[in-house]
């Protein structure tokens, strides 16, 4: 029997623009092309859990809008379960501006939109509804709905796994309940501790600040193409990522985190989990986009078979 997830986030229409180079402040640039694609956080894990194999049950707010009928068709394209998506009369769908370099970086801007309107009892309702295995958690939601679903899950038991982006310095992460996973990249991390963990000195520093933030079984701090780097608050260990071509790193800390979150429900080895998430990432990072850039199980065993790689 597959696990059951619960992703409680976001979900966007993308407008995906490529340039060489983004411009700075008041600074005009061609673009290469552009394209709108599925996104949101949320909607990213979603599909990876999906993709993946998992029974991957979605909470969210659409728009009643062209781009969120767009989105819901795709959902259930890609298996996502979409009982406890609400369609939102009052607030368009999401918009993300996704900037893409030649290099694979990207710069995002969003638009929440009907994103604002996932509330605690949505969640709340969707939580007993599903009785997950795991629940999954971004911050491009209210704040407060992801510090219910976190007492929820605490209350009952169910690990609850958050990928902590976007970072906002005035989160008071005091208020969530413990968690198992908290996963910002270094950008939040920076952001939540002040903290640029760009050495094994530097990571365990902000580990022990994040500590101090919010309770956790583990932090992964998700390092980009060095890999993660993963804590308990006394060991640490360096898990490095895999060499590919990177095209466009959108979704990938998304991607990371939710197959992380699906191999732990499994296997129970937080290190083996993120070696599972790094192999997913390298997939995503070497295509084009957002959500259709993850790949699917059979994907990801031929990529690992090809590579020689052993999870």
């Amino acid at each position: 029997m597959q696990p059951r997830i619960l992703t409680v986030s976001s979900a966007n229409m993308d407008l995906n623009m490529r340039v060489k180079e983004a411009p700075v402040k008041g600074q005009t640039v061609f673009g290469k092309s552009y394209s709108y694609v599925p996104g949101g956080k949320g909607a990213n894990s979603a599909s990876a859990i999906a993709k993946l194999g998992a029974e991957s049950y979605f909470c969210t707010s659409l728009g009643n809008d062209d781009n969120g009928k767009a989105l819901l068709t795709l959902y259930n394209r890609l298996g996502i379960r979409t009982e406890y998506i609400k369609t939102d009369s009052g607030l368009p769908t999401g918009l993300a501006t996704v900037t893409v370099e030649d290099d694979g970086a990207n710069r995002i801007t969003v638009f929440s939109g009907a994103n604002l309107s996932v509330s605690p009892e949505i969640a709340e309702n969707a939580f007993y509804g599903v009785k997950p295995d795991a629940v999954f958690c971004h911050f491009e939601i209210p704040f407060e709905t992801v510090v219910h679903i976190s007492h929820i899950c605490h209350n009952n038991g169910v690990p609850m796994f958050i990928d902590a982006g976007p970072a906002d310095s005035a989160l008071n992460l005091s208020f969530l309940s413990p968690v198992f996973v908290f996963s910002p990249n270094e950008t939040e991390t920076e952001i939540f501790t002040g903290i640029c963990p760009d050495s094994e000195k530097s990571c365990y520093e902000a580990v022990k600040k994040l500590r101090s933030l919010v309770s956790a079984e583990y932090y992964v701090i998700k390092l980009g193409k060095r890999g993660a780097a993963v804590s308990d608050g006394d060991f640490l260990e360096f898990v490095p990522a895999f060499e590919v071509p990177v095209k466009d790193t959108t979704a990938a800390g998304d991607s990371f985190t939710a197959a992380l979150t699906l191999e732990y429900v499994r296997s129970k080895d937080i290190i083996r989990s993120c070696r599972f998430g790094n192999a997913v990432a390298a997939v995503t990072v070497s295509r084009m986009g957002a959500a259709e850039s993850i790949p699917t199980a059979d994907e990801l065993s031929a990529f690992l078979c090809n590579k020689g790689i052993v999870i």
